[in-house]
């Protein structure tokens, strides 16, 4: 071979070689890496009986980006609740925004303005994209698990069908639910990268399916509302969408504080992390808590009686 053809031979290889590491330079430019977590820190970080520092540190722990906080303000005390989400986020350093209701979001990005009923948020991500991010506290009662076990909880009747469940679920929260999905419409018409997270106080139709109830895992086969209707809207419930076998994988948030065998309890999935919009992949989800056994994210001396939920996800 002549040395003419070894040097434009030369010559193909390293511009294909520049015109690959260009490609990945692109790639890795417009691909941001986004950690999501919900998290419901029990009125204010002060009901476990630790210092807020300790709620620091659950969501340091989770290297979140942004958290939708639920029950963020501490005991009435004077008449008045300390705002322990605004304190959080000085402490991490972050951007605060307070959405009544003892909710709040918190974020290492700059938040730019809220929807009309304070349900979500927009904000600014250092790549420049803007996306869109919900946080919902929906009601604790009446709470059709117990219903249906005839666990009494706040003089709620008990019930005995699956219908009754979604009825019950209808009237403690359908309200709420359609509040969130007006104030999410023109999120959801934007296309953005859209995120709802929340306490939602109901477990997932998702989870109490006919095969978990034939296997034992859940009382019987409920299409609960509130998660149908979020999904309905084009939202994917992260966790069950990573870890689609209801039977196998669990993933119950409620609760570090009892056991699975506590006759006045029932242990659920009732904390979500939702994605939705254009170029959004999901990656991972995890939850955040007491034990190696309940959680893939632990943190000694867990302060809050919900687990987190964190969500990794690369928006394109």
């Amino acid at each position: 071979m002549s040395s003419h053809h070894v040097g434009r031979r030369a010559w193909l290889l390293s511009g294909l070689f520049c015109a690959l590491l260009l490609a990945t330079a692109s790639t890795s430019v417009h691909a941001e890496q986004l950690r999501v977590m919900t998290f419901n820190i029990w009125v204010g970080g002060e009901a476990g009986r630790q210092p807020l520092s300790q709620t620091v540190k659950v969501i340091q722990a989770a290297k979140a980006d942004i958290v939708g906080l639920q029950e963020a303000h501490g005991e009435e005390r004077d008449g008045k609740r300390v705002d322990a989400g605004r304190k959080i986020a000085e402490a991490l350093g972050w951007n605060h925004y307070d959405q009544g209701n003892r909710t709040a979001i918190i974020s290492r990005f700059p938040i730019l303005t809220n929807t009309p009923n304070k349900w979500g948020a927009s904000l600014r991500l250092p790549g420049g994209q803007e996306v869109w991010f919900f946080n919902v506290h929906f009601a604790h009662a009446p709470y059709q698990p117990y219903q249906l076990l005839k666990i009494p909880y706040a003089n709620a009747p008990f019930i005995n069908t699956p219908e009754e469940a979604v009825a019950e679920a209808k009237k403690a929260r359908g309200h709420q639910v359609a509040g969130l999905l007006k104030d999410m419409q023109p999120a959801l018409a934007s296309g953005k990268p859209t995120f709802v997270t929340g306490d939602f106080n109901e477990p997932s139709h998702q989870d109490w399916t006919p095969r978990a109830a034939k296997a034992g895992k859940c009382p019987a086969a409920v299409e609960y509302p509130s998660t149908l209707a979020v999904t309905r809207a084009g939202l994917i419930d992260s966790y069950r969408a990573l870890f689609p076998d209801e039977v196998t994988h669990r993933g119950n948030t409620w609760t570090p504080i009892t056991t699975l065998d506590d006759p006045k309890d029932r242990h659920d999935r009732i904390d979500f992390v939702f994605v939705g919009g254009k170029d959004v992949k999901l990656q991972r989800c995890e939850v955040v808590g007491e034990s190696k056994r309940f959680a893939d994210i632990v943190i000694e001396r867990y302060p809050s009686d919900h687990r987190g939920v964190v969500t990794t996800v690369e928006l394109k």
